[in-house]
């Protein structure tokens, strides 16, 4: 079962793609973590993706492409996987049905997670990051057990330069010029399904999984 996850930035995609990929056994594939793990290391790839990433902006298609196709190709996706945060662009979408092609494979779902940009905004803007070991809290729905202090190794945690709200308003403004587009995209190609993303998270699982199957 090969997915892909649509939705704004804060839409809960990341959280329903890991919950879809333990539940069916499949890789969850985030270009976010690839991205992150690159900038964490100081590769060149992620020095390049970090300017973009710091300015609210989508790291360019040919950082992206080559990588994901070389990822879907791995042993432990024979089976399936689900994408979280490619594609972004038509471009993208273009260059991953065409390298699925000449795999003799394609897509067989896209799963819109949907959820208006004020209640992006405010999600968002109560997300909290441990730098040192990658732990993620919020405010509001998953609170550290100590104000600020990350559970798992004690660090002090931080509001991300992506997270603050005028760097929000910014994405969610990328994301509606050349995201969107993407809907329409998998529409045409027959296989976009869409969810209400300001359900309760574990509401929002059931609707997928009732999309999907068990």
């Amino acid at each position: 079962m090969k997915i892909i996850m649509l939705g704004a930035p804060g839409a809960g995609k990341g959280t329903q793609a890991k919950k879809i990929a333990a539940k069916y056994g499949i890789p969850h594939i985030s270009t976010g973590d690839i991205f992150r793990a690159n900038i964490k290391n100081g590769t060149e790839l992620g020095k390049k993706a970090k300017t973009f990433m710091d300015q609210g902006l989508l790291v360019p298609d040919e950082l992206t492409c080559d990588l994901v196709v070389d990822r879907i190709q791995q042993p432990d996706a024979a089976n399936g996987y689900v994408l979280d945060g490619f594609p972004r662009t038509i471009p993208q979408a273009e260059c991953l049905t065409a390298a699925l092609a000449k795999l003799g494979s394609k897509m067989d779902y896209a799963i819109n997670v949907d959820v208006p940009d004020e209640n992006i905004v405010t999600r968002m803007g109560g997300r909290r990051a441990c730098l040192k070991c990658g732990a993620t809290y919020h405010i509001v729905y998953a609170a550290p057990k100590a104000e600020g202090i990350c559970d798992t190794c004690g660090e002090a945690l931080v509001l991300r330069e992506d997270d603050k709200p005028e760097t929000v308003q910014k994405r969610l403004n990328v994301y509606h010029d050349q995201t969107q587009p993407l809907i329409d995209y998998y529409t045409k190609e027959g296989i976009l399904k869409s969810v209400d993303g300001t359900k309760a998270l574990e509401e929002v699982f059931q609707d997928i999984v009732a999309i999907l199957g068990e």
